[in-house]
């Protein structure tokens, strides 16, 4: 097999991590200002959503120093014993933070919010207080959520993607944490508001405790939703179908290659992608002449693709009925093409 190294993390990755920074220091400034005053505003007000809010924003702050976490460690070289680098840290540290959103978060939340159906909840006094406050957090929050709505949009564009499809493929989950962090934030408050005044208008609490239900499962579906992507990452995902499409033409078309016979892809890290190609060569070709294709095509990949990290290219012969089974196989066929039994 021939490996051609590049020990430098690409462009595409190198861009994207002081806007990553930026966009989670904002949100961490935010979050923990506004956890604050949501806690003198839940205990002056007695809310039961006030404080799931409050348990909420104390939540993000967290998040926010495991995402600043994932950054700094996801940027280290590789090494002997992480010859691939450190890039799969950004998705470790992320998958911890869908952790604390349902475990801390939501959990609190449906605490505040049974606890307040049950009546154990405290008389609601001062709700202007509180309202002041759920509109302060509203701006800061639509501040930070703007920020990471324009990285996320950015790096859409650059990928030639729609930002819905950018937010269903991409392997950076550090802006789409924050983004999603940040929606769930504001809606939260819109929740919480509406408890408050349900609160005022009828001198009940049920209105109060289902808004902290609201607020708890909202989180769990986002915790649910960043747990996904993260799984996913961390267990291995493949390049985007437009990338692969990419790749198998760049390989096909050049003029050694006979066929190719297998093309294996996975995300190591954020816009890093390792490649393993099997290419059956012209059987005319020589040592040499392999080794300047393998070369040549490790070049063209790299320019058309700067995500990708690590090219690894294997001559094989196309015509090997044990590997054709394997790759096969893989991809749930048999040999012949037709679907292997579910059973086998």
């Amino acid at each position: 097999m021939f490996q051609l190294r590049h020990d430098t993390l690409c462009p595409v990755a190198k861009e994207e991590k002081p806007r990553g920074r930026l966009t989670v220091l904002l949100a961490l400034a935010a979050n923990l200002g506004i956890a604050l005053a949501k806690t003198v505003a839940a205990v002056v007000t007695g809310s039961a959503s006030m404080a799931a809010e409050a348990g909420h924003s104390y939540v993000d702050t967290i998040n926010e120093v495991l995402l600043l976490t994932a950054l700094r460690r996801s940027e280290r070289p590789a090494d002997s014993r992480h010859p691939f680098g450190h890039g799969t840290e950004r998705y470790f540290w992320s998958l911890l933070v869908a952790v604390c959103i349902f475990g801390m978060g939501a959990l609190f939340a449906f605490l505040q919010g049974f606890g307040a159906l049950l009546g154990e909840g405290a008389e609601e006094a001062s709700p202007l207080i509180g309202y002041i406050v759920l509109a302060v957090s509203f701006v800061l929050e639509s501040i930070s959520w703007l920020q990471a709505y324009r990285e996320t949009r950015q790096h859409a564009r650059e990928r030639g993607q729609g930002f819905v499809d950018f937010l269903r493929t991409t392997d950076d989950p550090t802006a789409k944490s924050v983004l999603f962090e940040d929606s769930a934030a504001l809606l939260g408050i819109v929740f919480a508001a509406g408890g408050l005044y349900t609160h005022q208008l009828t001198g009940s609490s049920v209105g109060d405790g289902v808004a902290s239900l609201l607020i708890g499962l909202m989180l769990t579906l986002v915790a649910f939703l960043l747990g996904r992507t993260n799984r996913e990452l961390l267990v291995g995902r493949q390049a985007r179908p437009e990338v692969l499409d990419g790749m198998r033409g760049v390989l096909k078309e050049a003029p050694e290659v006979e066929e190719l016979v297998d093309l294996m892809t996975m995300n190591v890290g954020t816009d890093q992608i390792l490649v393993c190609a099997r290419l059956d060569f012209d059987d005319r070709l020589g040592a040499a002449d392999v080794e300047r294709a393998c070369a040549r095509l490790d070049g063209e990949l790299h320019e058309k693709y700067p995500e990708v990290y690590e090219v690894f290219l294997e001559p094989v012969p196309r015509d090997d009925p044990g590997l054709r089974d394997r790759v096969m196989a893989r991809y749930g066929l048999a040999a012949n093409g037709d679907p292997l039994p579910k059973n086998a």
